[in-house]
């Protein structure tokens, strides 16, 4: 535990410069809501492209209520050009829909009834959790999996896997801030292809694992 707290503080440090992913940009407002969609937004998306576009919708619709007033091509054009926005247009219409109906306007707090609504995955249900509500969840993407089993610190197949394997090792007070730390550190320093361990605070404390070329 304390290697893994020594590591975190080494890439909190590192990152200080960069910015951080689009949805904790919008998780600053404080609006549940806000954050629900713009994960929504950001899945496949650049976060130039998210936060962009998470801004011009909020500007016209930043509840469920005034989300539904909006015709469907409209709303289209107003997320483009995200990833699959045609879908992801009918995707924020029925959670908005589904909020409204089922749970009085308000995003639900619970992991089990976020992953109620369609389109929500684990990986969007626990970010909400912890960017919206301050509860304790671990979110899981490509990145967070990706350097959890670089640094050795897991050795996990799939992202749900990484999910209960860090939930073991990483103290509970972290698990909030930790999407945000890996992500940012996976898109500026830990990247994919040929990672840039060279420039890297914590590559005494890396395994390096499946890293063959590195800069």
């Amino acid at each position: 535990m304390n290697k893994i707290r020594k590591t975190l503080r080494l890439i909190e440090k590192q990152i200080k410069t960069f910015k951080v992913p689009s949805v904790t940009q919008v998780s600053a407002r404080k609006d549940p809501f806000q954050v629900l969609i713009s994960c929504i937004l950001s899945l496949r998306t650049k976060d130039k492209t998210t936060i962009e576009a998470a801004h011009r919708l909020f500007r016209i619709a930043d509840n469920p209520k005034s989300m539904l007033k909006l015709p469907q091509r409209r709303l289209q054009k107003l997320i483009y050009p995200v990833g699959f926005y045609r879908n992801k247009t009918k995707v924020i219409l029925g959670i908005s829909r589904r909020i409204l109906e089922d749970f009085s306007g308000k995003v639900p707090r619970g992991l089990k009834r976020l992953l109620s609504l369609k389109g929500v995955g684990r990986k969007t249900a626990n970010l909400v959790l912890g960017l919206a509500y301050n509860i304790p969840a671990i979110c899981v993407d490509t990145h967070v999996h990706r350097i959890s089993n670089r640094l050795g610190w897991v050795r996990t197949k799939t992202p749900e896997q990484t999910e209960y394997a860090l939930e073991e090792i990483i103290p509970k007070k972290e698990w909030v801030d930790l999407n945000t730390t890996l992500v940012t550190f996976g898109q500026n320093i830990c990247v994919p292809v040929s990672p840039l361990c060279s420039k890297c605070y914590i590559y005494k404390h890396c395994k390096r694992v499946d890293v063959a070329k590195s800069r």
